[in-house]
């Protein structure tokens, strides 16, 4: 607490009176504020995607070559459009790319659809390809439908130029 010591005139002069604070309790006050503070307060947790990655292993030596019925491709453009092929370089065209969207179930049913189509099943993978104009949340919208359709084998990669050409015919 704060004190005050008076002291006597001496000698006519009268002497200044010295004011002395303890800061004790103040100390004690801004803990508790902090304490309190810190114990009210949301710890919010970072948001993180669980990505299924490949196991440690040796990797396959050689470009590996797949069936085009054992994959389906989907291309997430600008304006929630999503496009999905199963074509190679020489047969894409703008029939063969075809369009969707994310709402209800289409995107598992598409999945679903061309897994029980693939000659071999066990090597079946889906194809995730953003454009520079598709947005995180469709990301994270088709990896749920991954989910959704029961399939741990897909690949994300960048847009090869052959598609990319078709792409750019469709959207204008």
């Amino acid at each position: 607490m704060a004190e005050v010591i008076a002291q006597e005139k001496q000698g006519g002069k009268q002497k200044k009176k010295l004011i002395r604070v303890d800061m004790t309790p103040m100390v004690d006050l801004g803990f508790l504020l902090i304490t309190f503070f810190m114990f009210t307060t949301n710890f919010t947790k970072p948001n993180v995607m669980d990505l299924g990655l490949p196991a440690n292993g040796t990797p396959p030596t050689g470009p590996v070559v797949m069936n085009q019925k054992n994959q389906v491709t989907f291309i997430l453009g600008k304006d929630n459009r999503v496009f999905y092929h199963q074509s190679n370089a020489t047969d894409l065209n703008t029939s063969n790319l075809k369009e969707t969207d994310f709402s209800g179930i289409k995107i598992s049913k598409i999945i679903s659809e061309a897994y029980q189509n693939a000659p071999k099943p066990e090597i079946f993978t889906v194809i995730i390809k953003p454009t520079d104009e598709a947005n995180y949340k469709n990301f994270v919208d088709m990896l749920d439908n991954l989910a959704i359709a029961k399939k741990e084998r897909y690949g994300v990669t960048d847009i090869k130029p052959w598609e990319t050409k078709v792409y750019k015919e469709l959207t204008q």
